[in-house]
């Protein structure tokens, strides 16, 4: 009986311990995606606040610089559109976000 016992409890103990070490594993996942959430949104408001910047403003800020705490990339591959890319500064190749603006050429007179 004793035997039966202890064989009992050490299944419902390893399995407890699969069930803990299932949450802890969610709660971390939950932490890291709220973080990677708030990533985000800081990249969508810098975008978006350099989606309307003019074409004047966007032609002074051609290139790779930093922005806040990320890296903006502004690339004109034609005459009146404008790629603007936001990347982490510690992965600049995996951008993330990116949108193309267009601003009409200049009129003349």
């Amino acid at each position: 009986m004793l035997l039966e016992v202890l064989v009992a409890l050490t299944i419902v103990s390893a399995a407890g311990l699969g069930i803990v070490g299932v949450v802890s594993a969610s709660a971390r996942a939950a932490r890291e995606l709220g973080s990677r959430e708030r990533t985000v949104a800081a990249a969508d408001r810098l975008l978006a606040a350099y989606s309307l910047l003019t074409r004047h403003d966007l032609d002074l800020r051609l290139g790779t610089h930093s922005a806040a705490a990320f890296e903006v990339s502004i690339e004109r591959p034609e005459r009146t559109l404008y790629r603007i890319a936001v990347a982490e500064p510690r992965a600049p190749a995996v951008e993330l976000l990116v949108t193309v603006v267009y601003r009409a050429g200049e009129s003349t007179p």
